[in-house]
Parts: structure tokens; sequence; C-alpha cells
């Protein structure tokens, strides 16, 4: 997945909610008035901080070195000390009756640290040493031949040689190992910052970041899960059926979850690598995105403008001329970058960029819709304060500009100039079961991330049992399994970016469910009849000017006033990725009557 938020944004800009904290003794002498004079200080301080440590943070991912990475521990540290302070300052306001906006503030000042850091100097400059260390680590990460994860991946997304396959994922899962220590003692000290702050564990902490309580929150993961279930169950029991047919069913068991190998990803979150072997026989008439933009001679810069495109045609206004500056669109030959795509909003006004090693390749030029999602919806909300510069929550950031590529139709290719005319209905379970390998396939891994962390912060989880417990979610939720035995000494969860980027994971969840919703309350309002893949929304301005009104919101209301002023209804609902694959759906059913499902 794509990276969306700057390092230093984990230090300033979380979505708050109602926290379970600890009341400490509030001094007599704290008014309304002290609480607003003290969260304009907070607010101008950490805008005047936020461009240098921005800039750091940029340096440090572009030119990935022990000097770079030092830099980016000592910021890091600085304003991670800061939050600290002032989250713990936030404190003395908990009794005080504060008008809802100031209340919510303070709240959203508590849980700002993805990472709290202890008030102990000494503490908080480990926290920061650690977390450059861990990401400095998984960018540098080479195995014993020298192959980084671009080429590890291609193997895994290419390659048809179950030797090879294994051999790649095998590979990559040594750059691990070495992270574990450095992890579980930095869970150690977060744990410790978030308890000062008066939570439990850093999971909990993060589960308060959602405009409800904590233990509120892990029901509404469930129920959405229950919602799209069924609908992975379906694919699973195809897939797996499938790769049966092409490795022998000794390697794929039709009764249990499949080699996590043999799924066309490192880390088998999305399977879209592996259409040619489970996609239908019969397809129709169809297209090859890759080839199209070949054929029509778009180079990266052309596929940034015509994703730049779609958001303008809404009616938002261009990107500024710095974008095209500043921005990293392609891999340097000369330094070592980190490559996993993201979106930065330097300044919180108008130096918005992308860093990308982008290719010209159907995959890429999806990825560029969605980071652009980030920089338009940054520049949407620059005129906020502060803390109100961010996403209604933190699903909402990535659902935007996911929802943005759901109309990547055909009907927008043809558009554009890519297609000659647009495919028949014949062609739909294609299109359906390419976007469902990728899209429903990545729901349970986007679930279990942050539940195998959560067990890790409250302690359910020790560095022992890292692993075991990874792959025991693994197969729970999404029917995979290791390919190899694994040991106590493995740490593969740290092979996974987020791990020892430190990113929480639930909000791609979250963004998968909401793009979908976004999608069909879109459609509805561009008056579209029919199926929802076949719509998009590309050139329609009503649309975007209801879009950009959500946009503009921020944070500085809960999630459900931002999803009402766009959709209608103040509840997420996975109903509408049901309906939108509902096609497939019934295909998928058809082909597995026979077959013996679930694992």
């Amino acid at each position: 997945m794509k990276k969306t938020s700057l390092l230093v944004v984990a230090l300033m800009l979380g979505l708050g909610g109602c926290a379970e904290t600890e009341k400490p003794d509030v001094k007599k002498t704290a008014t309304v008035q002290d609480a607003q004079i003290f969260m304009e200080k907070v607010e101008s301080d950490f805008a005047e901080r936020y461009v240098h440590a921005s800039k750091v943070a940029w340096v440090g991912e572009n030119f990935v070195t022990k000097d770079t990475s030092d830099m980016v521990a000592q910021v890091s540290a600085e304003l991670s000390a800061l939050a600290v302070q002032y989250a713990n300052e936030a404190k003395k306001f908990n009794d005080l009756e504060l008008p809802s906006a100031l209340r919510r503030k303070m709240e959203m000042l508590k849980l700002s640290m993805v990472l709290p850091a202890p008030a102990n100097a000494k503490d908080n400059k480990m926290l920061a040493v650690i977390s450059s260390e861990l990401d400095s680590m998984y960018a540098a990460g080479k195995d014993k031949k020298g192959r980084q994860l671009g080429e590890l991946s291609k193997i895994m997304s290419s390659s048809s040689d179950p030797k090879a396959l294994l051999d790649a994922w095998q590979s990559w899962r040594t750059i691990s190992p070495a992270m574990k220590d450095k992890y579980a003692a930095m869970v150690q000290i977060a744990n410790k910052g978030a308890k000062e702050l008066g939570y439990t564990d850093v999971g909990a902490m993060w589960r308060g970041n959602y405009d409800m309580p904590a233990d509120d929150f892990r029901i509404e993961a469930d129920r959405l899960w229950g919602q799209v279930k069924p609908l992975y169950d379906a694919l699973h029991c195809h897939v797996r059926a499938k790769l049966g047919e092409k490795y022998g069913t000794d390697l794929v068991q039709p009764d249990k979850a499949i080699p996590a190998h043999l799924l066309g990803n490192m880390w088998a979150q999305s399977w879209g690598n592996i259409y040619d072997a489970v996609g239908p026989k019969t397809a129709g008439k169809s297209y090859n995105l890759t080839q199209l933009l070949l054929k029509n001679n778009y180079d990266v810069p052309k596929m940034v403008q015509t994703a730049e495109g779609f958001f303008t045609s809404l009616g938002l206004k261009k990107l500024p001329k710095t974008f095209w500056e500043r921005s990293l669109f392609t891999k340097p030959r000369d330094r070592t970058v980190q490559c996993h795509a993201s979106a930065w909003n330097i300044d919180s006004k108008d130096d918005v960029r992308i860093k990308m090693c982008t290719e010209v390749t159907d995959e890429d030029f999806e990825t560029l819709h969605h980071e652009l999602g980030h920089n338009f919806y940054q520049r949407a909300y620059k005129d906020q304060s502060t803390l109100h510069q961010n996403g209604a929550n933190d699903g909402f950031h990535e659902a935007i500009g996911d929802a943005i590529t759901l109309s990547m139709t055909p009907a927008y290719l043809k558009k554009i100039g890519l297609l000659d005319e647009i495919p028949g209905a014949e062609g739909d379970i294609a299109l359906l079961m390419r976007k469902a390998l990728d899209k429903v396939a990545f729901l349970p891994f986007g679930l279990m991330v942050d539940q195998w962390r959560w067990q890790v912060f409250n302690g359910e989880l020790t560095p022992e049992t890292y692993n075991k417990g990874w792959w025991a979610l693994r197969e729970k939720y999404q029917g995979v399994k290791a390919p190899m035995e694994r040991d106590e000494n493995a740490f593969d969860p740290g092979a996974k970016y987020h791990i020892p980027g430190n990113t929480p994971y639930m909000r791609y969840f979250l963004a998968h469910i909401l793009q979908f919703q976004f999608h069909k309350a879109a459609c509805g309002q561009a008056g579209f009849k029919g199926d929802l893949h076949r719509c998009t929304v590309y050139g329609n301005k009503e649309v975007g000017a209801k879009f950009n009104k959500m946009l503009e919101m921020g944070a500085s209301k809960p999630w459900p006033d931002a999803l009402e002023a766009f959709t209608g209804t103040r509840k997420m609902d996975g109903s509408a990725i049901v309906e939108y694959f509902a096609p497939l759906k019934v295909w998928l059913d058809e082909k597995n009557k026979n077959r013996s499902c679930g694992w």
C-alpha cells in the first residue's frame, strides 16, 4: 500500500475521539480562557516548526544515509518531546466544561502521536533513534545476494516457478530478524508514553482515534468485516481451486490455507498478478492498460498530468508549479531513496509533493491517481486550523484517491483517448475479477495488521511469539499460511513497511470500505443508472463541488459529519463494495458449487 503521511505527521496531525483517559488533579485556577490561550499557543508552535521538520523528513527519505537518518531522529525527538509536553499539559483541562470544538482539539492533541514518547528525555531520544533506525533498515534492506525489494517483488509478480517464488519470499524476510529486538524495545518505550497520557497501551490509544470509545471501534471493525466476508470467502475458494490446478493439490490443498508465496505479491495482500491463472478463460473483449499507455507514448510526466486532469475535471484547482519542481517522480540512479509511494504536505499551504519511483505501468498509473488524491485533500483543508488540517479520519485520506480510481473505468479511458471503444458487458466479469483480486483480497490483510499490533502493544504477544501470532492472524482472517516453517527467531511482520515504519494500518481497511461508499454516492449524484463498476464521474463538476466541500472540512468535525456531507449517511457501510462486485459474486458462487470452501 501507499504511505500517506510524513514521519512528523504522527506527532501533530492525529485524529481525536472519545478516549479512556485517567483524570489528573485539576488546577483550580484553570479556566476556559486558559484552555483557549493554551490551544492557540500549541497550534501556532506546531505550525511554525512543521515546515522545517517536514523538509528534514523529505530529505531523509530522498537521501537515505546515516547522516540523514540521524537528522531525522533528532528532529523527530524534538517534536516528540514537544508533543509529549503539550499532551501532558492538556490533561489539566480534562475536568473543565469546554466548547465542543475546543474539547475535541484537546483530545486530538493527546491522541496526536503514533508513538507517544515518555516525558523522560532519555526515553524520548531512544524512541526517536529506534524509529529512525527501523525505517532506514527497511529502506536499505537487501538479501544475501544484494537484491532489494523491487527486484524480489518482480519475481513474486511474474514468476510461475514455485521454487523461485519461495526463494524470493524467503530472501526478503532475511532483512527483518535484526529488527525484532529494536521493535520490542520501541514497544516498551511507546507503551510507557501511552500510560503517561492515561491509556492502557498504544493500541488502545490508536483505537481512540475514531470519534468513539476504543472498545467500540473493535466492534465497528468486526461489523464491517462481517458485511464483506462472504464476498472474500467466495473469491478465496475460487482462487485456491485454480492454484491447485496450476501447482497441484499437494502444494495447494483444497481445504487448507493458501501458501503465501503463490499469490503474486510479496505479502499476499493483493492478488492481481495471478489473474492469468484464476481469471475467466472467456473474458470477452478486454484491454491491457500498460500496453495502452506505452502505445500512446505515455511517459511518467504525462501519467502524472493525466492523473491531475481527473481532479481538475471535477472543478478542483490545479496543483501549484512547486509540485512539479519539487516532487520525486522516478527513482534516481545515484542514491538510495525510500521508494514507497507517498504524498507530502510540506507547509500546510501549497507546497504539496509526491515521492514515487514511477514506471509506465497500469499499477503506477492508478497509484498516481491515489497519491494525488492525498495532495488535493491536503490543499482543500489548508485554511483549517493546524490540528484540523487532516482527514476526517485516517481512512478518509486513503479513500479519497481510491474513490477516484474506481472511476478509472473503460468509459474514462475512452474520454482521455486511451481506448477507442468501451468493451461490452461480456468483459465485465474479467474486469471485476481483476479489481477484486486487489481490492477484495486486501480486506482481511488490512484488518489483521493492526489486530497483530494491538496484541503486541497489550502484551498478548511477546517477542518470542511475535511471528507465531502474525501467522495465526493471517490464517484466521486471510486463509493464507507461511510456505515454510517459521520459528520464533523470524520477524516476518518487519518485512512489511508499515511495521518498522510505524504507520497505523486500519486506515487502509477503512479506506477500502469508504472508497466504494464514496463511489456509490458520487454515481448517484451524477444520476448514473446501471452497474456501479461501469460508472465514472470524470468531468462532473457538480459531484466535484460536493466532494470538495467534504474535503475542505478536514478534521474540523467528527468523521460522521464529513461522511454525511457527501454520502447522506453517518455510518460506514460495506454494502457498497458488495453491490459493486455483485455480478462477480454470482459468477463465483456458480464456479464454487462443487468445491469445498473455507479453511
